[in-house]
């Protein structure tokens, strides 16, 4: 196969190719093993053509793995580090008000009968409350979160 791209369409080739495999590379169960390694044979296989296309001063060798990676140098001041500092912090805040929201549901009607709600059911009564949670924290960030321990622990 054969494919025709302009000087920036390879550097937006570069970028998205070690984003996913930075992504990917997260990914640390034991059955993800050979996913991760094809991503890391065609990241490896993209940026060595990229060193030979004039890209080689943003491209390194990995000394552990032996295999090109983009430097950490450009991949700081690049669209790489921006998608995944956003990505980090969307699923933070995500995640943070998600089980805020959950909380709150056991605590009001007992974490029985919660466990005993379907998964419709459960996601259902915790929108509202995530919702909350996440317009708070759009507009106040961590300004409102104050960890209150039970007396004698703090």
């Amino acid at each position: 196969m054969h494919l025709r791209l302009s000087e920036d369409e390879f550097a937006t080739l570069i970028d998205m190719v070690s984003l996913a495999a930075e992504i990917a590379s997260l990914n640390q169960k034991p059955d993800a093993e050979s996913n991760l390694e094809s991503f890391a044979k065609l990241e490896d296989k993209i940026l060595e053509r990229a060193k030979t296309q004039g890209f080689g001063d943003i491209i390194e060798t990995d000394p552990e793995t032996q295999k090109n990676r983009v430097t950490a140098a450009y991949q700081s001041q690049s669209y790489i580090q921006e998608c995944i500092e956003e990505m980090r912090n969307e699923v933070f805040w995500d995640e943070f008000s998600f089980r805020l929201a959950e909380r709150d549901l056991m605590l009001q009607n007992g974490e029985t009968s919660y466990q005993k709600l379907s998964e419709e059911k459960k996601i259902e009564s915790i929108t509202p409350r995530q919702k909350a949670y996440w317009e708070n924290f759009v507009k106040n960030g961590l300004n409102h979160i104050h960890l209150i321990a039970p007396h004698g622990e703090g």
